[in-house]
């Protein structure tokens, strides 16, 4: 019962401070969001997840990059796919399009500025130096929006050098980041530059979508509904509701769904929906028995399923 009070904090935590200044791409949540979050995460502390393996690496040509999206009252990172933009590094690839354009999913965003200057590199010791120019920090933030960001980047350039091959995604991963060529730069002016940084992981999002992606539409049923998730019962809550004119209007289909690893793990879950033709919202959701309605680490996509 404490890990499961400690879980749905996190994912609903009151917030206390004010954010001075929001990103050039953020999602509308954060427009009207007059409090801080709060900083560093421990996952063995607040009931997250503890581990947070590297990505695999595919053939598949599309990068991984990861963003930061609002659940509840707090902010997680959340990754997408995106197509391989330029012949970049993949790893300078991943972390461009991380600073420079929008998510897919109008819920998440970034407070990074484009860089004049960027660049990456591995040494033998598993550890990727990243080099950038100051001016991708120019955004005023708080200190957790600062923290989560720089994790978004450790979690975009580990996550870009497995995918590509140039990590062994079984090793121990770090990420040394240098502006303008020095270390110890302090980043929004809250997180310290100083040292090689590994995945955060109390900043993973506790229950997230992979497939489909935001936006999608689809002309091929049964729609297959994957990603990953966390729960104290390791069961999970999804409904499918239909839209009409941008705006949810009623609850279409509805069910729970396993978690691979059980309960208390970090596990993948996937269920498969034959819905008639149209638009819809799916969510997945920890379910708090506490206070019924309340859609505890929800994620949503947004989709269409039109005739073949």
């Amino acid at each position: 019962m404490k890990r499961y009070r400690r879980l749905l904090g996190i994912a609903s935590l009151a917030l206390a401070l004010t954010l001075t200044t929001v990103s050039c791409t953020p999602g509308p949540a954060i427009l009207s969001q007059h409090s801080a979050l709060p900083t560093t995460a421990s996952g063995q502390d607040s009931g997250l997840p503890t581990t947070t393996p590297l990505e695999t690496p595919t053939a598949n040509q599309k990068i991984p990059v990861y963003w930061l999206g609002h659940s509840n009252e707090s902010v997680f990172l959340y990754r997408e796919f995106s197509p391989v933009p330029t012949t970049d590094d993949p790893i300078v690839a991943s972390l461009r399009i991380m600073m420079a354009d929008k998510p897919q999913d109008p819920d998440f965003f970034s407070v990074w500025n484009e860089p004049s200057q960027l660049g990456a590199s591995i040494s033998a010791k598993n550890v990727i130096t990243i080099d950038i120019s100051s001016d991708a920090f120019a955004q005023k933030v708080d200190a957790g929006i600062a923290e989560r960001s720089i994790a978004q980047l450790v979690y975009t350039a580990t996550a870009s050098a497995s995918m590509s091959g140039l990590i062994d995604p079984s090793a121990n991963i770090g990420v040394s980041i240098l502006v303008d060529g020095h270390t110890g730069y302090n980043a929004f002016g809250h997180v310290l530059l100083d040292k090689p940084l590994t995945r955060n992981t109390g900043f993973v999002a506790p229950v997230w979508i992979t497939e489909p992606s935001n936006g999608t539409v689809t002309k091929a049923l049964p729609l297959n509904v994957s990603g990953s998730g966390m729960s104290p019962t390791g069961k999970l809550v999804w409904i499918l509701e239909a839209m009409e004119d941008g705006k949810v209007s009623h609850v279409a289909m509805s069910g729970t769904v396993e978690i691979s690893q059980g309960p208390n793990e970090l596990g993948s879950f996937n269920f498969v929906l034959v819905p008639p033709l149209g638009n819809y919202q799916v969510s997945v959701f920890i379910e708090d028995p506490s206070r019924p309605g309340v859609r505890v680490g929800v994620d949503t996509k947004v989709l269409s399923i039109s005739a073949p």
